[in-house]
Protein backbone atom coordinates (compact mmCIF):
# COMPACT_ATOMS: atom_id res chain seq x y z
CA UNK A 1 0.00 0.00 0.00
CA UNK A 2 1.76 3.74 -1.16
CA UNK A 3 3.52 5.21 1.76
CA UNK A 4 1.68 8.81 2.81
CA UNK A 5 3.48 10.99 4.67
CA UNK A 6 2.38 14.39 4.99
CA UNK A 7 4.96 16.00 7.35
CA UNK A 8 5.44 20.06 5.90
CA UNK A 9 7.78 22.54 6.78
CA UNK A 10 6.24 24.89 9.44
CA UNK A 11 6.82 27.89 11.84
CA UNK A 12 7.00 27.94 15.79
CA UNK A 13 6.10 30.97 17.95
CA UNK A 14 9.04 32.28 17.85
CA UNK A 15 9.19 32.55 13.52
CA UNK A 16 11.73 30.06 12.60
CA UNK A 17 10.88 27.55 10.57
CA UNK A 18 11.16 24.36 11.63
CA UNK A 19 11.42 21.08 9.16
CA UNK A 20 10.03 17.40 10.06
CA UNK A 21 11.24 14.87 8.28
CA UNK A 22 10.76 12.54 6.66
CA UNK A 23 9.21 14.11 3.27
CA UNK A 24 8.71 12.40 0.65
CA UNK A 25 9.29 13.27 -2.64
CA UNK A 26 7.96 11.18 -5.63
CA UNK A 27 10.29 11.10 -8.74
CA UNK A 28 8.75 10.79 -12.40
CA UNK A 29 10.98 8.57 -14.12
CA UNK A 30 13.20 5.82 -12.68
CA UNK A 31 16.91 6.28 -14.47
CA UNK A 32 20.29 7.58 -13.39
CA UNK A 33 18.99 11.43 -12.44
CA UNK A 34 16.96 10.13 -10.31
CA UNK A 35 19.49 7.80 -8.49
CA UNK A 36 21.52 10.43 -8.02
CA UNK A 37 18.47 12.51 -6.09
CA UNK A 38 18.40 9.73 -4.39
CA UNK A 39 21.86 9.38 -3.48
CA UNK A 40 23.17 13.14 -2.62
CA UNK A 41 20.22 14.31 -0.92
CA UNK A 42 19.63 11.02 1.45
CA UNK A 43 21.60 13.29 4.00
CA UNK A 44 18.74 16.10 4.17
CA UNK A 45 16.29 13.06 5.50
CA UNK A 46 14.03 12.85 2.50
CA UNK A 47 12.44 9.73 1.58
CA UNK A 48 11.59 8.86 -1.94
CA UNK A 49 8.98 7.09 -4.34
CA UNK A 50 9.85 6.23 -7.65
CA UNK A 51 7.63 5.45 -10.62
CA UNK A 52 9.17 4.01 -13.70
CA UNK A 53 7.98 0.67 -15.75
CA UNK A 54 10.72 -1.24 -14.64
CA UNK A 55 12.93 -0.49 -11.04
CA UNK A 56 16.15 0.82 -12.74
CA UNK A 57 18.92 3.02 -11.40
CA UNK A 58 16.67 4.76 -9.29
CA UNK A 59 13.91 2.48 -8.10
CA UNK A 60 16.77 0.48 -6.86
CA UNK A 61 17.19 2.97 -4.55
CA UNK A 62 14.06 4.01 -3.78
CA UNK A 63 11.90 3.91 -0.42
CA UNK A 64 8.92 2.63 -2.50
CA UNK A 65 8.69 1.84 -6.19
CA UNK A 66 5.58 1.93 -7.98
CA UNK A 67 5.90 -0.11 -11.33
CA UNK A 68 3.75 2.05 -14.36
CA UNK A 69 4.09 3.92 -17.28
CA UNK A 70 4.64 7.56 -16.97
CA UNK A 71 1.62 8.14 -19.34
CA UNK A 72 -1.22 6.19 -16.92
CA UNK A 73 -2.70 8.82 -15.18
CA UNK A 74 -4.01 6.15 -12.77
CA UNK A 75 0.21 5.05 -11.90
CA UNK A 76 0.50 8.56 -11.52
CA UNK A 77 -1.91 9.23 -8.79
CA UNK A 78 -1.30 6.60 -7.27
CA UNK A 79 2.30 8.06 -6.85
CA UNK A 80 0.87 11.57 -5.58
CA UNK A 81 -0.35 9.75 -2.94
CA UNK A 82 2.64 7.87 -1.75
CA UNK A 83 4.40 11.36 -2.06
CA UNK A 84 4.37 15.23 -0.06
CA UNK A 85 5.79 16.90 -3.98
CA UNK A 86 6.47 15.37 -7.22
CA UNK A 87 9.14 16.38 -9.85
CA UNK A 88 10.77 14.93 -12.27
CA UNK A 89 13.68 13.46 -13.93
CA UNK A 90 12.41 13.59 -17.77
CA UNK A 91 10.07 14.67 -19.41
CA UNK A 92 8.49 12.28 -21.30
CA UNK A 93 5.47 12.18 -18.77
CA UNK A 94 1.35 12.99 -19.14
CA UNK A 95 1.20 16.65 -18.47
CA UNK A 96 -2.83 16.21 -19.01
CA UNK A 97 -2.39 14.17 -16.21
CA UNK A 98 -0.55 16.18 -14.03
CA UNK A 99 -2.27 19.23 -14.24
CA UNK A 100 -5.31 17.32 -13.16
CA UNK A 101 -3.68 16.07 -9.89
CA UNK A 102 -1.91 19.82 -9.38
CA UNK A 103 -5.61 20.88 -9.32
CA UNK A 104 -6.46 18.40 -6.56
CA UNK A 105 -3.63 20.48 -4.49
CA UNK A 106 -0.75 17.81 -5.08
CA UNK A 107 2.58 20.04 -5.13
CA UNK A 108 3.94 19.55 -8.68
CA UNK A 109 7.80 21.50 -9.40
CA UNK A 110 8.07 22.39 -11.89
CA UNK A 111 4.91 23.39 -12.77
CA UNK A 112 2.83 21.25 -15.10
CA UNK A 113 2.72 24.40 -17.48
CA UNK A 114 6.40 24.54 -17.61
CA UNK A 115 6.69 20.95 -17.99
CA UNK A 116 4.17 21.21 -21.17
CA UNK A 117 5.92 23.97 -22.80
CA UNK A 118 9.43 22.47 -22.92
CA UNK A 119 8.22 19.03 -23.81
CA UNK A 120 7.15 20.74 -27.16
CA UNK A 121 10.07 22.52 -28.74
CA UNK A 122 7.99 24.83 -30.64
CA UNK A 123 5.99 26.16 -27.24
CA UNK A 124 9.50 26.27 -26.13
CA UNK A 125 10.52 28.80 -29.17
CA UNK A 126 7.50 30.42 -28.97
CA UNK A 127 8.34 31.33 -25.25
CA UNK A 128 12.06 32.42 -25.52
CA UNK A 129 10.40 35.01 -28.63
CA UNK A 130 7.84 36.40 -25.93
CA UNK A 131 10.58 36.48 -23.41
CA UNK A 132 12.96 38.43 -25.90
CA UNK A 133 15.83 35.66 -25.65
CA UNK A 134 18.12 35.51 -28.56
CA UNK A 135 17.89 32.02 -30.60
CA UNK A 136 19.28 30.87 -34.22
CA UNK A 137 16.40 31.89 -36.88
CA UNK A 138 14.23 29.19 -37.03
CA UNK A 139 10.87 27.96 -38.83
CA UNK A 140 7.99 25.05 -37.86
CA UNK A 141 6.77 22.77 -40.21
CA UNK A 142 4.06 20.09 -39.20
CA UNK A 143 4.33 17.56 -42.11
CA UNK A 144 8.15 17.79 -43.21
CA UNK A 145 7.48 14.77 -45.59
CA UNK A 146 5.29 17.12 -47.87
CA UNK A 147 7.16 20.80 -47.98
CA UNK A 148 9.08 22.30 -50.14
CA UNK A 149 12.21 23.25 -49.18
CA UNK A 150 13.63 24.50 -52.15
CA UNK A 151 13.86 28.35 -51.29
CA UNK A 152 15.29 27.54 -47.92
CA UNK A 153 18.45 27.88 -46.82
CA UNK A 154 20.93 25.17 -46.03
CA UNK A 155 22.17 23.53 -43.99
CA UNK A 156 19.20 22.80 -41.59
CA UNK A 157 19.06 21.19 -38.23
CA UNK A 158 16.05 19.26 -37.80
CA UNK A 159 14.34 18.72 -34.10
CA UNK A 160 11.13 16.68 -33.84
CA UNK A 161 9.00 19.00 -31.58
CA UNK A 162 8.31 15.79 -29.12
CA UNK A 163 10.11 12.51 -27.12
CA UNK A 164 13.24 13.88 -28.76
CA UNK A 165 16.16 13.02 -25.81
CA UNK A 166 20.28 12.45 -26.03
CA UNK A 167 20.46 12.82 -29.82
CA UNK A 168 17.61 11.42 -30.77
CA UNK A 169 14.80 13.32 -32.90
CA UNK A 170 17.41 15.63 -34.27
CA UNK A 171 18.80 15.53 -38.32
CA UNK A 172 21.18 17.69 -40.14
CA UNK A 173 19.81 18.45 -43.64
CA UNK A 174 22.58 19.39 -45.60
CA UNK A 175 20.82 20.37 -48.74
CA UNK A 176 16.94 20.35 -50.21
CA UNK A 177 17.71 16.84 -51.93
CA UNK A 178 18.22 14.86 -48.30
CA UNK A 179 15.11 13.86 -46.79
CA UNK A 180 13.50 15.04 -43.10
CA UNK A 181 12.36 12.94 -40.74
CA UNK A 182 8.37 12.79 -41.33
CA UNK A 183 7.21 14.22 -38.07
CA UNK A 184 5.96 17.69 -36.68
CA UNK A 185 9.50 19.80 -36.35
CA UNK A 186 11.03 22.87 -35.73
CA UNK A 187 14.10 23.47 -38.37
CA UNK A 188 16.80 26.08 -37.03
CA UNK A 189 19.98 27.58 -39.10
CA UNK A 190 22.71 26.02 -38.38
CA UNK A 191 25.07 27.98 -35.90
CA UNK A 192 28.59 28.72 -36.16
CA UNK A 193 29.40 27.54 -33.44
CA UNK A 194 32.77 28.65 -31.29
CA UNK A 195 31.31 26.64 -28.08
CA UNK A 196 28.79 24.77 -26.54
CA UNK A 197 27.96 26.15 -23.14
CA UNK A 198 25.41 25.48 -20.16
CA UNK A 199 24.24 27.14 -17.08
CA UNK A 200 22.47 25.46 -14.43
CA UNK A 201 19.87 27.70 -12.24
CA UNK A 202 18.08 26.94 -9.21
CA UNK A 203 15.08 29.12 -8.36
CA UNK A 204 13.20 28.36 -5.28
CA UNK A 205 9.68 28.19 -4.14
CA UNK A 206 9.92 31.93 -3.25
CA UNK A 207 11.59 33.00 -6.42
CA UNK A 208 15.24 33.19 -4.98
CA UNK A 209 17.95 32.51 -7.21
CA UNK A 210 20.86 30.36 -7.55
CA UNK A 211 23.15 29.91 -10.73
CA UNK A 212 26.18 27.36 -10.69
CA UNK A 213 29.21 28.26 -13.16
CA UNK A 214 28.89 28.58 -16.97
CA UNK A 215 30.35 25.18 -18.31
CA UNK A 216 31.28 24.32 -21.57
CA UNK A 217 30.63 21.16 -23.71
CA UNK A 218 32.18 18.53 -25.98
CA UNK A 219 29.72 16.27 -28.44
CA UNK A 220 29.93 12.86 -30.02
CA UNK A 221 29.75 14.11 -33.39
CA UNK A 222 28.30 10.93 -34.93
CA UNK A 223 25.63 10.52 -32.03
CA UNK A 224 25.10 14.30 -30.73
CA UNK A 225 25.73 12.91 -27.50
CA UNK A 226 26.98 15.22 -24.27
CA UNK A 227 30.76 13.94 -24.43
CA UNK A 228 32.71 16.09 -22.13
CA UNK A 229 31.78 19.35 -19.81
CA UNK A 230 34.78 21.44 -18.81
CA UNK A 231 33.91 23.66 -15.50
CA UNK A 232 34.59 26.67 -15.46
CA UNK A 233 33.72 27.31 -19.66
CA UNK A 234 37.28 28.92 -20.70
CA UNK A 235 34.95 32.28 -21.76
CA UNK A 236 35.43 35.45 -20.51
CA UNK A 237 33.72 37.24 -17.64
CA UNK A 238 31.27 39.79 -19.69
CA UNK A 239 30.19 36.27 -21.88
CA UNK A 240 29.26 34.12 -18.73
CA UNK A 241 27.60 37.17 -17.07
CA UNK A 242 25.22 37.22 -19.90
CA UNK A 243 24.79 33.32 -19.95
CA UNK A 244 23.79 33.92 -16.48
CA UNK A 245 21.34 36.29 -16.95
CA UNK A 246 19.72 34.43 -19.98
CA UNK A 247 19.27 31.39 -17.99
CA UNK A 248 17.34 33.25 -15.46
CA UNK A 249 15.33 35.09 -17.87
CA UNK A 250 14.35 32.42 -18.80
CA UNK A 251 13.58 30.34 -15.47
CA UNK A 252 11.41 33.32 -14.58
CA UNK A 253 9.43 33.48 -17.98
CA UNK A 254 8.64 30.01 -17.10
CA UNK A 255 7.93 30.63 -13.74
CA UNK A 256 9.67 27.56 -12.87
CA UNK A 257 10.86 26.07 -9.34
CA UNK A 258 13.69 23.97 -9.41
CA UNK A 259 16.97 23.07 -11.31
CA UNK A 260 16.97 24.22 -14.70
CA UNK A 261 19.38 22.94 -17.24
CA UNK A 262 19.94 25.56 -19.88
CA UNK A 263 21.86 25.30 -23.14
CA UNK A 264 23.17 27.76 -24.97
CA UNK A 265 25.41 27.97 -28.77
CA UNK A 266 28.53 30.73 -28.66
CA UNK A 267 28.63 31.67 -32.09
CA UNK A 268 32.46 32.56 -33.91
CA UNK A 269 30.46 36.27 -33.95
CA UNK A 270 31.06 36.32 -30.08
CA UNK A 271 26.48 35.86 -30.26
CA UNK A 272 25.09 34.10 -27.44
CA UNK A 273 22.02 32.13 -28.69
CA UNK A 274 19.47 30.29 -26.31
CA UNK A 275 19.05 26.41 -27.54
CA UNK A 276 17.10 24.29 -25.05
CA UNK A 277 16.07 24.02 -21.52
CA UNK A 278 15.41 20.47 -19.01
CA UNK A 279 13.22 21.11 -16.00
CA UNK A 280 15.49 19.30 -13.92
CA UNK A 281 19.39 18.51 -13.10
CA UNK A 282 21.48 17.89 -16.22
CA UNK A 283 24.40 16.09 -17.41
CA UNK A 284 25.80 19.23 -18.12
CA UNK A 285 25.73 19.66 -13.74
CA UNK A 286 26.81 16.40 -12.77
CA UNK A 287 30.55 17.95 -12.08
CA UNK A 288 28.63 19.87 -9.35
CA UNK A 289 28.80 16.85 -7.03
CA UNK A 290 32.46 17.11 -6.78
CA UNK A 291 33.31 20.46 -7.59
CA UNK A 292 30.81 23.14 -5.62
CA UNK A 293 29.57 23.57 -2.48
CA UNK A 294 25.80 22.29 -3.34
CA UNK A 295 25.63 20.00 -6.09
CA UNK A 296 22.83 20.06 -8.47
CA UNK A 297 20.56 17.22 -7.19
CA UNK A 298 20.50 18.26 -3.79
CA UNK A 299 19.39 21.55 -4.65
CA UNK A 300 16.59 20.77 -6.71
CA UNK A 301 14.93 18.93 -4.24
CA UNK A 302 15.65 21.85 -1.94
CA UNK A 303 13.90 23.77 -4.11
CA UNK A 304 10.78 21.90 -4.75
CA UNK A 305 10.55 20.86 -1.43
CA UNK A 306 10.39 25.09 -0.48
CA UNK A 307 13.83 24.84 1.42
CA UNK A 308 16.56 27.40 1.38
CA UNK A 309 18.68 27.03 -1.36
CA UNK A 310 22.62 26.24 -1.22
CA UNK A 311 25.35 27.83 -2.30
CA UNK A 312 27.09 27.31 -5.98
CA UNK A 313 30.54 28.03 -5.47
CA UNK A 314 32.83 26.32 -7.59
CA UNK A 315 36.02 24.61 -5.08
CA UNK A 316 37.83 23.45 -8.12
CA UNK A 317 38.33 23.41 -11.59
CA UNK A 318 36.62 20.31 -12.82
CA UNK A 319 36.01 18.00 -16.15
CA UNK A 320 33.23 16.09 -16.67
CA UNK A 321 32.94 12.53 -19.01
CA UNK A 322 30.53 10.31 -19.40
CA UNK A 323 31.16 6.65 -20.03
CA UNK A 324 28.73 5.24 -22.99
CA UNK A 325 28.27 2.25 -24.40
CA UNK A 326 31.27 1.00 -26.41
CA UNK A 327 29.65 0.89 -30.39
CA UNK A 328 29.95 -3.24 -30.06
CA UNK A 329 27.62 -3.27 -26.40
CA UNK A 330 25.21 -6.19 -25.35
CA UNK A 331 24.13 -7.87 -22.38
CA UNK A 332 25.44 -7.48 -19.08
CA UNK A 333 27.53 -4.39 -18.36
CA UNK A 334 31.28 -4.99 -18.13
CA UNK A 335 33.97 -2.48 -17.27
CA UNK A 336 37.45 -2.14 -18.31
CA UNK A 337 40.44 -0.58 -16.70
CA UNK A 338 38.01 -0.04 -13.65
CA UNK A 339 41.05 -0.09 -11.19
CA UNK A 340 43.64 1.62 -13.42
CA UNK A 341 41.27 4.66 -13.54
CA UNK A 342 40.61 4.59 -9.50
CA UNK A 343 44.12 5.35 -9.34
CA UNK A 344 44.07 8.35 -11.33
CA UNK A 345 44.61 11.54 -8.82
CA UNK A 346 41.35 13.53 -8.56
CA UNK A 347 38.64 11.38 -10.65
CA UNK A 348 35.33 10.49 -8.78
CA UNK A 349 33.98 7.57 -10.66
CA UNK A 350 29.90 7.01 -10.73
CA UNK A 351 28.38 4.03 -12.24
CA UNK A 352 24.76 4.15 -13.03
CA UNK A 353 23.60 0.89 -12.12
CA UNK A 354 22.17 0.19 -15.75
CA UNK A 355 21.74 -3.92 -15.97
CA UNK A 356 22.29 -4.11 -20.17
CA UNK A 357 25.03 -2.13 -22.13
CA UNK A 358 23.64 -0.60 -25.74
CA UNK A 359 26.01 0.95 -28.20
CA UNK A 360 26.22 5.05 -26.89
CA UNK A 361 24.30 4.22 -23.77
CA UNK A 362 24.72 6.33 -20.63
CA UNK A 363 26.32 3.86 -18.16
CA UNK A 364 28.01 6.07 -15.94
CA UNK A 365 30.32 9.17 -15.84
CA UNK A 366 33.63 10.29 -13.96
CA UNK A 367 34.57 13.60 -12.22
CA UNK A 368 38.49 15.04 -12.40
CA UNK A 369 39.09 18.04 -9.94
CA UNK A 370 42.32 19.44 -9.68
CA UNK A 371 44.14 22.58 -8.77
CA UNK A 372 43.98 24.18 -12.35
CA UNK A 373 41.81 23.25 -15.26
CA UNK A 374 44.76 22.32 -17.42
CA UNK A 375 45.56 19.18 -14.82
CA UNK A 376 41.98 18.28 -14.73
CA UNK A 377 41.90 17.72 -18.07
CA UNK A 378 44.81 16.09 -18.58
CA UNK A 379 44.18 13.60 -15.47
CA UNK A 380 40.16 12.93 -17.46
CA UNK A 381 41.74 12.49 -21.35
CA UNK A 382 44.30 9.66 -19.09
CA UNK A 383 40.86 8.08 -17.49
CA UNK A 384 39.81 8.47 -20.67
CA UNK A 385 41.81 6.05 -22.21
CA UNK A 386 41.66 3.44 -19.70
CA UNK A 387 37.92 3.03 -18.14
CA UNK A 388 35.35 1.54 -21.00
CA UNK A 389 32.23 0.43 -20.84
CA UNK A 390 31.09 -2.55 -22.82
CA UNK A 391 28.96 -6.00 -22.48
CA UNK A 392 28.78 -9.51 -23.09
CA UNK A 393 26.37 -11.47 -24.11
Amino acid sequence: MPLSLRRRTRYNKSGMTVFSPPLTIGILGGGQLGRMMIYRAKKLGFRFAVLDEEEGPAGALADVFIKGSLKDPRALAELARASDVLTYEIEHINAGALEDLEKKSHAIYPSPAALRIIQDKLLQKELFARAGLPTAAWFAEDTPGGADFSQRKFPLVQKARREGYDGRGVRVLKNPSETPMNTPSIFEDMVAIDKELAVMAARGRDGSFAVYPVVEMAFNPEHNICDTVIAPARVDEKTAGAARDIAIDLVRALDGVGVFGVELFLDTRGRLLLNEVAPRPHNSGHYTMEACVTCQFEQHLRAVAGLPLGETRLLRPAVMMNLLGRPDSAGSPRFHGYAQALRIPGLSLHLYGKTEARPFRKMGHFTLTADTLEEALENAERARAVLKAGGSL
